[in-house]
Protein backbone atom coordinates (compact mmCIF):
# COMPACT_ATOMS: atom_id res chain seq x y z
CA UNK A 1 0.00 0.00 0.00
CA UNK A 2 1.11 3.52 -0.79
CA UNK A 3 -0.19 6.60 0.99
CA UNK A 4 0.25 10.05 -0.49
CA UNK A 5 -0.66 13.15 1.48
CA UNK A 6 -1.98 15.80 -0.91
CA UNK A 7 -1.61 18.98 1.09
CA UNK A 8 -2.65 22.42 -0.05
CA UNK A 9 0.05 24.84 1.04
CA UNK A 10 3.74 25.54 0.81
CA UNK A 11 6.69 27.12 2.61
CA UNK A 12 6.40 25.19 5.86
CA UNK A 13 8.51 26.42 8.78
CA UNK A 14 11.68 24.45 9.53
CA UNK A 15 10.23 22.90 12.70
CA UNK A 16 7.34 21.49 10.65
CA UNK A 17 9.60 20.04 7.97
CA UNK A 18 11.87 18.55 10.65
CA UNK A 19 8.92 16.85 12.37
CA UNK A 20 7.40 15.58 9.14
CA UNK A 21 10.73 14.25 7.88
CA UNK A 22 11.32 12.41 11.15
CA UNK A 23 7.96 10.61 11.02
CA UNK A 24 8.18 9.88 7.30
CA UNK A 25 11.61 8.32 7.91
CA UNK A 26 10.13 6.16 10.68
CA UNK A 27 7.11 5.14 8.56
CA UNK A 28 9.23 4.25 5.51
CA UNK A 29 10.05 0.64 6.47
CA UNK A 30 6.34 -0.06 7.09
CA UNK A 31 4.49 1.90 4.40
CA UNK A 32 5.39 4.01 1.39
CA UNK A 33 4.34 7.56 2.33
CA UNK A 34 5.01 10.92 0.73
CA UNK A 35 3.70 14.46 0.85
CA UNK A 36 2.69 16.20 -2.36
CA UNK A 37 2.29 19.94 -2.00
CA UNK A 38 -0.62 21.49 -3.88
CA UNK A 39 -0.18 25.22 -4.51
CA UNK A 40 -2.88 27.27 -2.79
CA UNK A 41 -5.09 29.51 -4.92
CA UNK A 42 -4.07 33.17 -4.82
CA UNK A 43 -6.36 34.99 -2.44
CA UNK A 44 -7.47 38.59 -2.06
CA UNK A 45 -7.36 40.27 1.36
CA UNK A 46 -11.10 40.26 2.08
CA UNK A 47 -12.64 37.64 -0.19
CA UNK A 48 -16.35 37.31 -0.69
CA UNK A 49 -18.12 34.00 -0.17
CA UNK A 50 -18.19 33.51 -3.95
CA UNK A 51 -14.44 34.16 -4.16
CA UNK A 52 -13.77 31.61 -1.42
CA UNK A 53 -15.80 29.03 -3.35
CA UNK A 54 -13.72 29.84 -6.42
CA UNK A 55 -10.46 29.36 -4.46
CA UNK A 56 -11.66 26.01 -3.17
CA UNK A 57 -12.67 24.95 -6.68
CA UNK A 58 -9.24 25.91 -8.07
CA UNK A 59 -7.58 23.86 -5.34
CA UNK A 60 -10.02 20.97 -5.94
CA UNK A 61 -8.95 20.80 -9.58
CA UNK A 62 -5.30 20.63 -8.52
CA UNK A 63 -6.05 17.97 -5.89
CA UNK A 64 -8.00 15.80 -8.32
CA UNK A 65 -5.26 16.20 -10.94
CA UNK A 66 -2.67 15.02 -8.41
CA UNK A 67 -4.76 12.02 -7.30
CA UNK A 68 -3.99 8.74 -9.06
CA UNK A 69 -6.91 6.80 -10.52
CA UNK A 70 -6.23 3.77 -8.31
CA UNK A 71 -6.16 5.72 -5.05
CA UNK A 72 -8.92 5.89 -2.46
CA UNK A 73 -9.60 9.50 -1.48
CA UNK A 74 -9.49 10.23 2.23
CA UNK A 75 -10.18 13.86 3.17
CA UNK A 76 -9.45 15.63 6.42
CA UNK A 77 -12.66 17.46 7.25
CA UNK A 78 -13.82 18.89 10.58
CA UNK A 79 -17.25 17.28 10.13
CA UNK A 80 -15.72 13.91 9.26
CA UNK A 81 -15.55 10.81 11.44
CA UNK A 82 -13.28 10.98 14.46
CA UNK A 83 -11.03 7.97 14.96
CA UNK A 84 -8.96 6.75 17.85
CA UNK A 85 -5.42 5.79 16.91
CA UNK A 86 -6.42 2.14 17.22
CA UNK A 87 -9.35 2.61 14.81
CA UNK A 88 -7.01 4.41 12.39
CA UNK A 89 -4.69 1.40 12.58
CA UNK A 90 -7.66 -0.88 11.83
CA UNK A 91 -8.70 1.28 8.87
CA UNK A 92 -5.16 1.33 7.46
CA UNK A 93 -4.80 -2.41 7.94
CA UNK A 94 -8.04 -3.04 6.03
CA UNK A 95 -6.79 -0.81 3.20
CA UNK A 96 -3.51 -2.72 3.17
CA UNK A 97 -5.31 -6.07 3.03
CA UNK A 98 -7.47 -4.76 0.18
CA UNK A 99 -4.37 -3.59 -1.68
CA UNK A 100 -5.72 -0.03 -1.73
CA UNK A 101 -3.52 3.02 -2.19
CA UNK A 102 -4.66 6.20 -0.44
CA UNK A 103 -4.55 9.88 -1.33
CA UNK A 104 -5.13 11.74 1.93
CA UNK A 105 -6.13 15.39 1.47
CA UNK A 106 -5.30 18.32 3.71
CA UNK A 107 -7.34 21.19 2.29
CA UNK A 108 -6.47 24.83 1.96
CA UNK A 109 -7.06 27.73 4.34
CA UNK A 110 -10.78 27.69 3.55
CA UNK A 111 -11.20 23.91 3.59
CA UNK A 112 -12.11 21.78 0.59
CA UNK A 113 -14.78 22.14 -2.08
CA UNK A 114 -18.06 20.26 -2.15
CA UNK A 115 -16.67 18.35 -5.14
CA UNK A 116 -13.80 16.97 -3.07
CA UNK A 117 -16.15 16.02 -0.24
CA UNK A 118 -18.49 14.32 -2.72
CA UNK A 119 -15.58 12.36 -4.23
CA UNK A 120 -14.22 11.30 -0.82
CA UNK A 121 -14.19 7.63 0.05
CA UNK A 122 -13.67 8.61 3.69
CA UNK A 123 -13.98 11.90 5.59
CA UNK A 124 -11.79 12.01 8.68
CA UNK A 125 -11.72 14.60 11.46
CA UNK A 126 -8.55 14.90 13.52
CA UNK A 127 -10.34 17.14 16.02
CA UNK A 128 -13.19 19.56 16.46
CA UNK A 129 -10.52 22.17 17.12
CA UNK A 130 -9.34 24.45 14.33
CA UNK A 131 -5.70 23.55 13.82
CA UNK A 132 -3.11 25.45 11.79
CA UNK A 133 -2.10 23.58 8.64
CA UNK A 134 1.56 23.23 9.60
CA UNK A 135 0.57 21.56 12.86
CA UNK A 136 -1.91 19.29 11.04
CA UNK A 137 0.93 17.96 8.89
CA UNK A 138 2.99 17.05 11.95
CA UNK A 139 0.06 15.55 13.89
CA UNK A 140 -1.07 13.59 10.84
CA UNK A 141 2.34 12.08 10.09
CA UNK A 142 2.84 11.21 13.77
CA UNK A 143 -0.58 9.49 13.91
CA UNK A 144 0.14 7.57 10.72
CA UNK A 145 3.42 6.42 12.24
CA UNK A 146 1.71 5.51 15.51
CA UNK A 147 -0.99 3.53 13.67
CA UNK A 148 1.66 1.65 11.69
CA UNK A 149 3.50 0.77 14.93
CA UNK A 150 0.27 -0.74 16.24
CA UNK A 151 -0.14 -2.80 13.07
CA UNK A 152 3.49 -3.93 13.27
CA UNK A 153 3.48 -4.62 17.04
CA UNK A 154 6.14 -2.01 17.74
CA UNK A 155 6.27 -0.69 21.33
CA UNK A 156 5.97 3.04 20.40
CA UNK A 157 2.22 3.14 21.08
CA UNK A 158 1.33 2.51 24.71
CA UNK A 159 -2.42 3.02 24.47
CA UNK A 160 -4.98 0.81 26.12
Amino acid sequence: MKLRILSVGHKMPNWVQTGINEYLKRIAPMMSTEIIEIPPAKRSKNPSSAEIDKYKQTEACAILSAKHDNEKLWVLEVTGKMLSTERLADKLQIAMQDGADIALVIGGADGVSKDILAAADFKWSLSELTLPHPLVRVVLTEQLYRAMTIINHHPYHRGG
